[in-house]
Parts: structure tokens; C-alpha cells; sequence
């Protein structure tokens, strides 16, 4: 057996969906045999966690499987190893690193910390 990352999409349609497309990009991480048998595990995992529920204005909320486009066998885990990457370019770039200050401002609040650990 070996250890994958395999990226699993969902589109996230609001009502009719007359809204900016919206896509929901999951890493996990699956044990496997092989390349193909991680990404039927994670097809499996994509396919059962899709779900429904009515928002605030009773419209219906989808988180709709799309599929597995990405799948990557890890050699090793080790402190610190890349398991992902992507590059942003968003419109705004110092509203896009204010969200991320805020992210991890919200990350170091003690409710957030074991310090037991």
C-alpha cells in the first residue's frame, strides 16, 4: 500500500445557479495499492459526500461531485513536505493578502490552539 494526494472537485451551485461559478477543490489523502485504485477510492469519497441543503432564503445549496483530475503518489511523509501548490491571481492583490492576514489572525486564537499538545 501506498500514500496518494488525490484532488477531489465539487461545483457549488446556489439556487438556479445564476451566480459566479463557484468550485470547491479538496486534497485527501488515500491509502492505495496503486494510481487507479486511489483515484476509484477518491471518485467513491467524491461521489458519497455530495450533498444538499436549503441556505437562509430556502434555496438549495449543491456541493455536486465533478471528478478526480489529479492524483499523486507520496514517496515518503515527512515534516514539512509539499503536498500541495497553486498560484492565485486574483484581481486584488492587497485585498487577497488581507484575507490571508485575517485567516491567520482567526488560526492563532487560543480557541484555535492546543497549547496541550
Amino acid at each position: 500500500m501506498q500514500w496518494f494526494v488525490a484532488k477531489i472537485v465539487y461545483q457549488i451551485i446556489s439556487g438556479n445557479g445564476d451566480h459566479m461559478p463557484q468550485f470547491d477543490e479538496q486534497l485527501r489523502l488515500i491509502n492505495a495499492g496503486s494510481r487507479y485504485e486511489a483515484f476509484q477510492r477518491a471518485s467513491e469519497i467524491g461521489a458519497q459526500e455530495q450533498y444538499a441543503f436549503k441556505n437562509q432564503r430556502q434555496e438549495l445549496v449543491e456541493w455536486r461531485f465533478i471528478n478526480v483530475p489529479e492524483v499523486n503518489a507520496l514517496d515518503s511523509l515527512g515534516d514539512g513536505m509539499e503536498l500541495y501548490s497553486r498560484i492565485e491571481e486574483p484581481g486584488d492583490a492587497n485585498a487577497y493578502i488581507s484575507w490571508l492576514q485575517v485567516k491567520a489572525a482567526q488560526l492563532k486564537a487560543p480557541q484555535y490552539l492546543d497549547v496541550h499538545a
